[in-house]
């Protein structure tokens, strides 16, 4: 482990475990089973210890201050301990106790508890509490109270992780991936998940990142260890799970309900540069990728196989994923035909039947000529049998020949993950070959493997939580976005059964009922009416006041701009097909305020609609300067009313040759804002 403040806590030299009866024991047996051969000392004031092992009393009775410690008892006598170790030098400790933070609904002094164990232990690091530790396999430590399946590397992969129990599992992978770190960090009290893997990029044996997240917590750690995992380049995947509660706003819009927390975390991981998986094995599979390959500069690959049947599937889920297959290149045909002969269809995903089976030579030199192309990865279908699998040993050296020739990064993919077994993959990543346990999470790894980093846009906005709720009418709030830069339409507010005066405007007219969150599902917005319809088509909405609109003409895409108050991870910015098929369609993306404009063009290009956006099948594209206007005066607007913004939504934005103009607005304060309630 590199020097630092974890150092000595995360590579020691001399282990003390306070109490923990059967758990103490499991944490001897831990460290020993990574190859830790410093001092294990045991503290129990009946001097209970495992027979034949080093035990004080006391912690003053310690020879020397202990480099990491384990502390296996109670919540109150944990924060003793924690205060007694930082006086006598200690490198840190973990706190294995629950009943802090995390019981705060079931014991109100939980978080006092928390905060008292934090200020005693003060600038001594400590994980959790509530939590396991970690297993270091590279300098041979660990704080580990129970059974791992982690064994001595000379580098590998780092792990951090929220959940105990999903820890224990990782660390029992039979993938041959090499687990170098795994840390748990529990209620992170003191040592955040972001800070903890910041420290771990210092050291240069850690080849990726993988990160179990339930939450983002502050905002600005995990923004640190983006920049220094580019400055580094390791990088960092992310399994993402859970909704905060504090980010499921009302959903008094159609932006509530798509811009969710889980929107926010996506826009905030895309922000960070981070790749997203969904589901464990997955994870597991990418950071293998990674780990032998690094990260891949585009999302194509060159599929081989033996079987139709494979090569269909490898094209179909390969293609669900967004992953593309170049076509081949006049060499490579020329290379294949060479070692393959008259009777194979060239193609990508190639199938290469089995008439060059055990010849190593022919199966290196098509394998190594598929290799070859634009692709960013090859992968080689190979499903090791578990009956007898010597016969497949061809196959091996073939994908291992196959990389050397090429240099480029080449993957064995079981098309089901038991059919790869250890000891074959081990022999591939010798070989700078990724051995991949199943056909689904190879292509989730590829993809993730080679997600392109946004452009670095800074600092996101913060968004603390805030009370109340308070909705502006229609009127107001296109008064703040017109002053702010968004074009609206011309219009007068008019009161049902009184003259009627239009100052000018032209129709037909958008009338619509103000005060209502929902117009269209109460009836009270009406289109395309007539000056002489106007004063009856009021009168019968039934509301106090009544607003009349230009209606907008020209448009060719309606689209919806809306930005919701995340406090767990920012302001989220919602683009997405609008009107009134918004819910419906569900054809939207989100970034973090603020966000440059090749970031918000990026994001546009991402959405199904886009080709009505740019033009399609003849039809006039958007004005895009427009466009991208309009979504840098919302983002102004949110800047300057961050304190009390709530939510802000324009939908629909008619777009088109002519402009971009919002024919509809909310915008929402909380914080005791002054803004009229609708």
């Amino acid at each position: 482990m590199a020097p630092g403040r974890l150092g000595r806590l995360l590579a020691p030299k001399r282990i003390a475990v306070v109490g923990g009866g059967a758990w103490g024991a499991a944490v001897a047996g831990a460290a020993e089973r990574v190859g830790f051969s410093g001092e294990i000392t045991f503290v129990h004031p009946r001097g209970k210890a495992p027979e034949g092992a080093k035990v004080v009393t006391a912690l003053s009775e310690l020879e020397a201050a202990p480099d990491a410690v384990f502390l296996g008892i109670n919540r109150h006598a944990s924060v003793d301990a924690v205060a007694e170790l930082r006086a006598m030098g200690a490198g840190g400790a973990v706190c294995f106790a629950s009943g802090f933070t995390e019981a705060q609904a079931e014991d109100a002094g939980a978080v006092d508890l928390q905060a008292r164990l934090v200020a005693a232990a003060g600038e001594m690091p400590i994980l959790g509490p509530n939590c396991y530790g970690f297993v270091n396999a590279l300098d041979g430590g660990a704080i580990w109270p129970d059974q791992h399946g982690m064994a001595p590397v000379a580098r590998g992969v780092a792990v951090l992780t929220q959940s105990s129990n999903i820890a224990i599992n990782l660390t029992m992978q039979q993938r041959a991936l090499p687990l170098a770190m795994m840390i748990t960090c529990g209620n992170m009290a003191q040592q955040s998940q972001a800070r903890i893997a910041t420290a771990l990029l210092e050291d240069p044996r850690i080849t990726a990142l993988g990160l179990h997240v339930e939450g983002f917590g502050e905002i600005a750690d995990w923004e640190a260890l983006a920049e220094a995992a580019r400055a580094r380049g390791v990088p960092v995947v992310v399994l993402k799970v859970g909704q905060s509660a504090q980010a499921r706003a009302a959903t008094v819009s159609h932006t509530a309900s798509l811009a969710g927390s889980d929107a926010g975390a996506q826009a905030l991981l895309d922000r960070l540069g981070f790749a997203r998986l969904s589901d464990l094995p997955s994870f597991l599979e990418t950071l293998k990728l990674l780990h032998v390959a690094g990260p891949l500069p585009a999302r194509s690959i060159g599929a081989i196989s033996c079987s139709g049947g494979e090569a269909s599937l490898m094209a179909d889920m390969g293609a669900a994923r967004g992953l593309e297959f170049p076509a081949l290149e006049t060499g490579q045909r020329a290379a294949l035909r060479d070692a393959l002969g008259p009777m194979v269809a060239l193609a990508n995903p190639l199938d290469y039947h089995t008439y060059i089976w055990r010849d190593v030579p022919a199966m290196t030199r098509a394998w190594g000529a598929m290799a070859s192309g634009a692709q960013a990865m090859t992968l080689s279908v190979v499903d090791y049998p578990v009956t007898d699998a010597s016969d497949w040993i061809c196959a091996t050296q073939a994908a291992i020949g196959a990389r050397e020739a090429s240099g480029k990064p080449f993957g064995v993919v079981a098309s089901l993950p038991e059919l790869m077994p250890r000891e074959v993959a081990m022999h591939l990543m010798e070989g700078g070959v990724v051995p991949f346990n199943g056909m689904a999470e190879a292509l989730n790894a590829v993809a993730a493997a080679a997600r392109r980093e946004d452009p670095d846009a800074g600092p996101a906005l913060r968004a603390g939580a805030l009370e109340g709720s308070r909705v502006m009418d229609e009127v107001e709030g296109k008064a703040r976005l017109a002053k702010a830069g968004v074009h609206v339409p011309r219009h007068v507010v008019i009161t049902p059964g009184q003259p009627v005066e239009l100052a000018g405007l032209s129709g037909p007219f958008a009338v619509k009922g103000l005060g209502l969150a929902h117009k269209s599902d109460s009836g009270a917005v009406h289109l395309g009416i007539t000056a002489e319809e106007v004063a009856a088509t009021a009168a019968d909405i039934g509301t106090d006041r009544v607003l009349v609109e230009q209606m907008v003409r020209g448009g060719s895409v309606e689209l919806l701009v809306g930005v919701l108050r995340d406090p767990a991870h920012g302001f989220v910015l919602t683009l997405g097909a609008g009107g009134v098929l918004t819910e419906m369609l569900k054809d939207s993306v989100s970034l973090l305020v603020p966000s440059p404009p090749e970031m918000v063009l990026g994001a546009l290009q991402r959405l199904r609609c886009w080709p009505l956006i740019e033009g399609y099948r003849g039809r006039c594209g958007v004005d895009m300067d427009a466009l991208m206007d309009a979504i840098s005066a919302v983002q102004r607007l949110v800047e300057a009313e961050a304190s009390t913004l709530q939510e802000l939504e324009i939908n629909p934005l008619i777009c088109g040759p002519g402009g971009a103009v919002a024919v509809d607005a909310l915008i929402r304060y909380g914080g005791g804002d002054s803004g009229e309630e609708g």
